[in-house]
Order: structure tokens, then sequence, then C-alpha cells
């Protein structure tokens, strides 16, 4: 108010100073006043100008009565600004110095729970002058019980609560509605927590609350990043913090559906779970066995069997059958319908051990970049398989043989950009001395027979030797020195094509002669690369805009004997993931064995308590 009431000072006596002459004023007018005020909510007396409406009757005022009448006001004006002045907010006082004992090196903590994201906590407050964020009028704001109803949704996204100061956060806005005055440090741990709390729980949902490199060198992650404190900054301002949260989940189908699948199997928990079912002999259709109704009451607690009428309780009859190929197409095991010993062991997993699967891979959706590219590539590499997605639907699906538990596939994304038919085999220095080698010295011709070629060292100008020529009975692993490359054809190790898609790995995915390991239903034989179980199919699709290379084309380029490199119109990303537990559009979820035990590394870190 002071400053518009001085501009119209100000104002007044510009126009009285360019208006020639005398202004009669002969009614009603518009003068300026200083007036004693009191600041009732400051408690301090104040010099304010008000409009004050006099009557000035029949007399002539001049520009220079304007003037000098200003120019009396200006000595009170330095008073009226200082006293003008807000009054230091004690809240965003409390909070200044908390932030300021951290820079200090003593830590920013309340006195009971200790602050996580100790570089954005005080970024977010310095951009905002120490303002709090959560209360106003020493009363927490509305925004803040939204916030704490998201920290309690943080077990739909299989993470703990606790996790995020919730018990802290209850308590003190349980002191803090309470009526009457609320103790400044009270509203400042409240500010803090809620800050801290929405900074970490926000950090979890988009990049995941582990970070997969740091337990395990073999996944590399494409985890999302940004300014939190600028993103929490737009979230209180905009209101709704508990949607801004919110975006910040996966947007992918397959992540909510995941979600459902938790609920569903909490449930099942609340219940009571399920019995074991005892061991004993195998059971196929036709047989009868006491442990069959044990076996009905299973399935149906997770929708694999819809027990209608019964005639034989302890048979194995049609019915039952078809429920139990279900019950094992979800799990991964061989659709045969007989209760075997891999069938029961599957069985007889807890649901408590289910749930935590489902929570460990909703963990790795996090760390998956937001979008996975309107085409591309999936090879899940725990249940042997590979997807092709166009939009959020697969359009192709086949059987993959990944790295055995001692050569493990890895987890990363990366580009396909080009297909190489007829494919020489550069072996590996290392499979080499490991698998070639042991070969040769088994059977003298394995090389001739398999079209293997030997030179001697790596460069372009090393010479080719003659295997024969070689005693390599007393070649050893130090004295390896050879290079190994396998010519194009029927026996060549990457069959007719290899999909390339370059990553600091060297893994890639290609065809195989051996076709037979496609039937077994675990398929980990591999050296680390991906070998497909319709390479022909694979590479139509891939070149289906790219003519002259129609499916005739293709098997003639993979038959040829002579290496081509075909570069692809348009290139597709390619996920190499690992999922243990996942949803499928039907509804059916499904699990898989930890293949190469990440599980249990993920669990240990994923449910440890925050340090």
């Amino acid at each position: 108010m002071l400053w518009i009431s001085l501009a119209v000072a100000i104002g007044a006596a510009a126009f009285l100073f360019l208006t020639s002459g005398p202004i009669p004023c002969h009614a009603k007018r518009w003068s300026l006043k200083p007036e004693g005020a009191v600041d009732t909510a400051g408690g301090r007396t104040t010099i304010q100008l008000r409009l004050r409406l006099m009557q000035l009757g029949r007399h002539r005022v001049r520009p220079a009565m304007v003037l000098g009448l200003v120019l009396l006001l200006i000595p009170s004006w330095p008073g009226a600004l200082a006293d003008q002045q807000i009054a230091p907010d004690p809240v965003a006082e409390g909070i200044r110095r908390r932030v300021e004992v951290r820079e200090l090196g003593i830590g920013l903590a309340s006195d009971t729970e200790r602050i996580f994201a100790s570089d954005a906590v005080p970024r977010f407050y310095l951009q905002r002058t120490f303002r709090p964020a959560w209360s106003a009028s020493n009363r927490p704001l509305p925004i803040a019980a939204t916030v704490v109803k998201a920290l309690q949704g943080a077990t739909e996204e299989g993470l703990d609560p606790s996790d995020y100061h919730l018990a802290r956060i209850r308590s003190l806005m349980a002191i803090a509605g309470r009526r009457g005055p609320v103790d400044v440090e009270t509203l400042v741990d409240l500010d803090l927590m809620l800050t801290d709390a929405f900074l970490v729980y926000g950090a979890h949902l988009l990049a995941g609350r582990v970070n997969p490199e740091t337990i395990d060198p073999e996944w590399h992650a494409n985890r999302r990043e940004m300014d939190f404190a600028q993103f929490l900054e737009r979230a209180v301002q905009s209101g709704d913090p508990a949607g801004a949260l919110r975006s910040l989940l996966p947007e992918q189908e397959g992540y909510h559906r995941l979600k459902q699948a938790l609920n569903h199997y909490r449930a099942i928990a609340a219940q009571g779970g399920w019995q074991g079912i005892e061991d004993g002999p195998s059971v196929a259709a036709g047989q009868r066995d006491q442990r069959i109704p044990s076996l009905q009451r299973r399935l149906a607690l997770t929708g694999d069997l819809k027990i209608a009428s019964v005639t034989d309780p302890m048979l194995m009859d049609e019915q039952l059958t078809v429920g139990l190929k279900q019950f094992q197409s979800r799990h991964g095991l061989d659709s045969d319908g007989v209760l075997g010993a891999a069938t029961l062991a599957a069985l007889n997993i807890p649901v408590e051990e289910r749930i935590r699967q489902i929570a460990l891979n909703l963990e790795r959706w996090r760390w998956l970049p937001q979008d996975l590219g309107d085409r591309h590539i999936v090879v899940n590499i725990a249940a042997f398989e590979l997807e092709v997605f166009e939009g959020k639907r697969p359009v192709l699906t086949m059987p993959v043989i990944v790295g055995r538990p001692y050569r493990r596939t890895p987890v990363f994304s990366s580009v396909l950009s080009y297909l190489v038919f007829s494919p020489y085999w550069h072996v590996p220095h290392s499979l080499a001395i490991q698998d070639q080698l042991p070969m040769q010295q088994r059977d003298p011709e394995y090389f001739r027979r398999t079209g293997m070629r030997v030179f001697d060292g790596w460069g372009a100008a090393a010479s080719e030797v003659d295997p024969s020529t070689i005693d390599w009975t007393q070649v050893g692993h130090q004295a390896f020195r050879y290079r190994l490359r396998q010519d194009p054809g029927p026996a060549n190790a990457l069959g007719g094509v290899k999909f390339m898609f370059p990553n600091k790995h060297s893994v890639y995915l290609h065809d195989t002669p051996a076709r037979d390991l496609f039937a077994k239903s675990q398929r980990d034989f591999s050296s680390g690369c991906i070998r497909v179980g319709n390479a022909a199919g694979l590479a139509d699709y891939l070149l289906r805009d790219t003519p002259p290379w129609d499916g005739a084309a293709v098997r003639q380029a993979m038959n040829a004997g002579v290496e081509r490199t075909v570069p692809l119109a348009s290139r597709l990303p390619v996920h190499i993931l690992y999922w243990t537990a996942w949803a499928n559009e039907d509804g059916s979820i499904h699990f898989r064995r930890d293949l190469y035990g990440r599980d249990d590394r993920l669990a240990a870190a994923l449910f440890r308590s925050p340090s």
C-alpha cells in the first residue's frame, strides 16, 4: 500500500505541473494526506498514505501546493518502508538454521530421523529462501496430508513406507493438528521430513530403490534422471504433489499388471496362503492318488482350476490335468500334465516367496527408460524368450537360448542396426582356449571337420596355419597365440545370420545349427550370446520394408556361404532383460526360476533398511 500511495502522489504532482495555470476546485476532490494507523497484524504503528475525500470549497489549488505536500512527505518514507518489512517467519528461520548446520558438516537431521536426500533437501530450501513447503500460519497445509497418503501407497509399488519417515510424519502431523499453538521445531521437523520423504520416494519411483550396477556388474540400467529439487518446487506450486509422484511411475502396462498381481497374491496370503503338498510318486492323467484333493485346492487358489463336479476325489481327471498344465505353463515347466518332482517343487513355493518375487520385478521395471520404443525387441533371459513389440502388443514370439550360469548373458539395452548373413565366427580368445582347444586336443580332425581356420596372431597380416602341423597337446593356455575363425556353412556356430546391436559386452542375437536344444524347457547352453529359435522369421520381419529382401532372398542369403552385411532401414531398440515374474495381458501371472541368482542379490539390497 505504501508504494501505491507514493505512486499516486508523484503522479498527481506530475499532472499538475504539466497543467498550465491554477486549477479551480468547485467540488469535492481527492487529495493525499498522511495518517497514523495501527497495523493490527504486526502490533506496531506505521505511517500510511491514504486517499481522503476532503471538502476544498471554492479555493484555487496550484501545482506548487501539491509538490510541496509531496516533498513534506518524503522524510517519512524511510521509516514507513522499514516498518513495512515482513517479520521473519520462525519456521523458515528454523529451516535455515538446520540447512546451515548441514553446510558446516555437522549433518542435517531432525532429532530422531536422518535426512537421506542430503543434497537435494538444502537445494530445495535455498531456491525458496527457506520458506516452509508444507505449512502456513503455524498449521500443516492440506497438501501435506496428500503426501502422507501417497507414502502409505508405497506398499502397492512393492516398496516399504517405513523407508520414507512415515511413522515420524504421522506423529508430527498429529501434534501439529491439535488446537492451540504449535511448537516451531515441530513444524520445522515436519517440513524437513515431508520434503525428504517426497524426494526419496520420488527418486525410488523414477529410477528404483537400488542401483543395479552396485550389486551386479553384468547389469547395465538406463535409469531415468531429473532435478528433484526443482521437480518438488513445481509439485508444491501445483497444489498436487501426490499427482506429481504418480507421474513418476513407469508408464508401461506390464508394470501396472504386475502391481495387480502383487495385490492378488497378497490377498491370497491374507487368507492363509496355501498348504504344501506331500512328496510322492509322479501322478499322470487317469491315475489315482490321495494327494489329489490337496492339488485341487492348490490350483483353485491361483485360478488354474475351476472346480466343477468331482466324480472321484482321488482321480487325476481331465479337468485337473488341464489345470495342472496351465500351472506348468505359467511356471516355465514342461506342460505334460504330470505331477512330477519339478512341478511339485513349484507348487510348494510359499505365497510369501511369490510376493517377494513380484516386488523384485517391480523394482526392475523402475530401472528401465520410460520409452522402450514404439517398435522394440525384448529378450527375457529367465524365460528363454524373445518378443517383438509394436506399440504395446507382441507381434512375434520365439524361444531363445541364453548363457550358462557361469557365462551369464548380461542385462542391457542397445539398438539393432544391421544383419550379417552367412557370418564368419571370430572365436573370442577366451572361448578358443576354454572350449575349442580341448575339443581339438580330443579330436585332431575337429578344426578341419567344423571349418575352423587357424591364424598365427591377431593382426590383419596374420598368416594362416595348417592345424595338422601343430602339436595341440603341447599347446597350453598361456602359450595359446592363435586366432580361430570358423567359415560360413552348416556347422558354423552362428548359423545363417546374426543380428547386431553394438554393445560393450560383445553380445548379439544369432541363428544356430543346434535346433534340437529349443525343445527343452530350460535353455541355458550358450556362452553369453543369444541364439534365436526362428532366425529366418526374425530376419523376414526386420527386412520386410527393405526390397528386395523377401522370404526367399533371406533364406538364400542365409545359405549362400558368403558373408553379407545388410543395414536396417529402421533401427530397433533391443532390451535384454531378466524377469522372474510378470503378468500377461490376459491376466495370467508367470514365474520363472532365478537362473543366475540375481533375485537373491537384489532382495538383499531392496529389503535392507536404509543406512
